[in-house]
């Protein structure tokens, strides 16, 4: 997650949909840190809270006022995974650019469809994909370009929770939800990390459970290898809800070593806690959350040691 640097266009003019924990911790505050955007309305059903924290902003009631105000520019959707490809379609046919929180769409013709309304429309539609700029991610990215571990043959990307009761009252957590469960909830993260690292995998295979066996609960757990035979790698993602001592974030194999990183990206945490872009602090991991390279630089030379973190 970064925010932009200063520009000499005029800041694009944006309305959030919803104001739930998505606006609330990622969105909204990324926004209001950038100079490029001008964070102006927001669309809440119930109450005002967003004024609380952004005494400037337009508070509307729906999607439809949203799209009445002719100067916003770009609209971004936030809102829970069901509503995500028809809140799309009537932003981008109302001549607006949109940003849609992952998952992009729950169906893969739900996913084409909007992506042919957009090319259509001419206007611009994205996927928020935040952990891209995660600094765990980062680092892994540039560890990968300049062949420190030498040929990379296995990646495993975990995110892993500890929680072995139903949350109550979370659409993420009921069945009967379209686009509920881990798959769509934490896979969507780490699928698109494997892309953006390796491209479009040769085969996926895998499992996805509901281990913990709750009635009318969706999958909590998953285990999905990207696999790509001709590059001779392959990618093992894994997600799950009791995992109370938690394995490493990454582990990655090479022909020269290994790379272990343990622990979740700060930014979360940071934005949670009112750190946002700009803060000295913001997006730099402590020390002891370092990831371990052990590997073999040159011929008998080994080394052992930390890896700083990128900022994120």
């Amino acid at each position: 997650m970064s925010s932009s640097s200063p520009s000499s266009f005029a800041p694009i003019k944006v309305g959030v949909v919803g104001f739930g924990m998505s606006a609330r911790v990622f969105h909204c505050p990324l926004l209001a840190a950038s100079t490029d955007y001008h964070l102006a309305t927001i669309v809440e059903r119930h109450g005002e809270q967003s004024k609380l924290r952004y005494p400037q902003v337009c508070v509307v009631k729906s999607l439809d006022d949203l799209l009445a105000i002719d100067d916003i520019e770009l609209v971004v959707i936030t809102t829970p995974n069901d509503t995500h490809v028809s809140y799309a379609k009537r932003v981008l046919l109302a001549g607006k650019n949109c940003v849609v929180e992952k998952p992009f769409a729950v169906s893969e013709a739900e996913a084409r469809e909007l992506v042919q309304i957009a090319q259509m429309s001419g206007k611009v539609l994205s996927v928020f994909q935040n952990r891209r700029w995660d600094g765990d991610f980062l680092t892994l990215k540039a560890l990968l370009r300049e062949n420190a571990l030498g040929h990379v043959v296995e990646i495993e990307s975990r995110f892993d929770r500890y929680r072995a009761l139903k949350k109550p009252n979370a659409w993420r957590e009921d069945s009967s939800f379209p686009g509920s469960g881990v798959l769509f909830d934490l896979g969507a993260h780490l699928f698109d990390q494997i892309v953006d690292l390796l491209g479009v995998p040769e085969y996926v295979t895998g499992t996805v459970r509901n281990e913990r066996q709750i009635a009318s609960a969706p999958d909590d757990s998953f285990m999905v290898v990207l696999d790509y035979p001709t590059k001779n790698v392959k990618a093992v993602c894994r997600a799950g809800m009791l995992v109370r001592d938690k394995p490493p974030r990454f582990t990655v194999l090479g022909t020269r070593g290994t790379f272990t990183k343990h622990g979740l990206d700060v930014q979360e945490d940071q934005l949670k806690e009112g750190i946002a872009p700009g803060d000295i602090a913001y997006g730099r991991e402590p020390p002891a959350s370092f990831g371990v390279l052990d590997a073999e630089v040159y011929p008998d030379i080994h080394i052992r040691g930390t890896v700083t973190t990128a900022d994120g």
